[in-house]
């Protein structure tokens, strides 16, 4: 085994880390936020310090923060390419949302309607929902998760009683986890990301320490295929067992790209916005393995360094270049530069100056109504 990684070292090939173990006691809540960060956010709301209660009072005059919501789960969940058809689609990605920031509401006033609220979503769509169709099932079970799950800790955790948590767990285990565990190799690499986010939530709340190492494993091999450095070579790495692997079909999966500049994503040329799911989940799965004990910012710091510095120039307005994506880009990054910005810049002190102008300059950051919410609220300048 030594020789055989002096052997790799000397032609020049690495050997990827072993995949650390997941944790032997699980932090909870521990998806995305954790109680010390929660505590922050309170805090900060209370003494109405900004932009903390500026994000709360967004969050607060939202639809997702109503008391009077009526959930709306559907047994099967069909939805096809850009949900078209969209059979529940809206509807589980917006309830599962809104379980997440009453969760947040609850947290931060201790009004016990918002648990209660949030219980209610949770427990409707647990009681009903069965399966989700059609192509776009993969993607559709990854948003809805990466919220479920996030609402799901916070209300199990912080929250006096939840009578039906364990059919909860269910639903997480037989109809979400089936969908994202496995991947999806060949998509645009958004898919996967978030995907794996939502593994990675749900092997939190079940406590499951074999589908938690399954996550980490494949996020390690593809974020280096969604996010490209000059390390990397003259070409971006391939996603494992994809089949992609010549020049032309990288070349193709880059939306046609042949220059490739550290930052530059697998979808910077397809447009921005998808772009933008893929920067999020990146920072949000690390983030979790952060509150798990098992720090992977160090690993993946870089390429999530670049990707938002890159995309964030040019989202800024400065114009492409002939050599990048033919000198047409389509942008609309979305809320989702605050976790990796707090994480490298807040936490590491790492200087990020078009980063740090395009998320400050948009604070506070709302929702993506699909899994991206409130992180102006829950991670700017959060130390914990």
């Amino acid at each position: 085994m030594v020789f055989l990684a002096l052997l790799l070292l000397v032609v020049g090939q690495s050997i990827p880390p072993a995949a650390s173990a997941a944790p032997p006691t699980f932090a909870h809540p521990g998806v995305l936020v954790s109680r010390s960060q929660l505590d922050f956010v309170r805090g900060r709301v209370t003494a109405n310090a900004q932009p903390w209660k500026a994000a709360y009072d967004q969050m607060a005059s939202s639809a997702y923060a109503s008391l009077s919501r009526t959930a709306k789960p559907r047994a099967v969940v069909e939805c096809g390419p850009y949900s078209n058809p969209n059979l529940g689609c809206t509807d589980e990605r917006e309830d599962a949302i809104a379980a997440y920031t009453l969760s947040l509401m609850w947290y931060i006033t201790q009004d016990s309607r918002y648990a209660t609220k949030s219980i209610q979503l949770m427990d409707a769509w647990s009681a009903t929902i069965r399966d989700h169709t059609n192509s776009n099932a993969p993607l559709q079970t990854a948003w809805a998760g990466s919220s479920w799950t996030r609402a799901a800790e916070i209300v199990r955790y912080t929250y006096s009683s939840w009578p039906n948590a364990t059919r909860f767990a269910t639903m997480l285990r037989d109809v979400y986890l089936p969908e994202v565990v496995n991947g999806n190799a060949t998509s645009n690499g958004n898919w996967e990301l978030t995907m794996m986010e939502a593994t990675l939530g749900i092997a939190v709340f079940l406590e499951d320490r074999s589908v938690y190492d399954r996550a980490v494993a494949k996020y390690r091999t593809r974020v280096p295929a969604f996010v490209y450095l000059p390390s990397d070579g003259a070409l971006p790495k391939p996603p494992p067992n994809s089949g992609i692997d010549t020049r032309d079909e990288i070349i193709r999966y880059w939306q046609g790209q042949s220059t490739f500049e550290a930052g530059l994503t697998q979808e910077t040329c397809r447009d921005f916005t998808h772009t933008g799911y893929g920067i999020a989940s990146i920072a949000n799965f690390a983030e979790t393995t952060r509150i798990q004990g098992q720090d992977l910012y160090p690993e993946i710091g870089e390429r999530l360094r670049y990707a938002l510095g890159f995309q964030s120039r040019y989202e800024l307005g400065e114009a492409a270049p002939s050599w990048l994506c033919g000198g047409t880009i389509h942008r609309g990054l979305g809320p989702v530069t605050e976790v990796g910005f707090n994480q490298l810049n807040f936490r590491q002190g790492i200087p990020m100056t078009n980063t740090q102008t395009l998320t400050e300059s948009r604070r506070p950051a709302g929702t993506n109504n699909l899994f991206v919410a409130w992180q102006t609220l829950t991670h700017a300048r959060n130390p914990n």
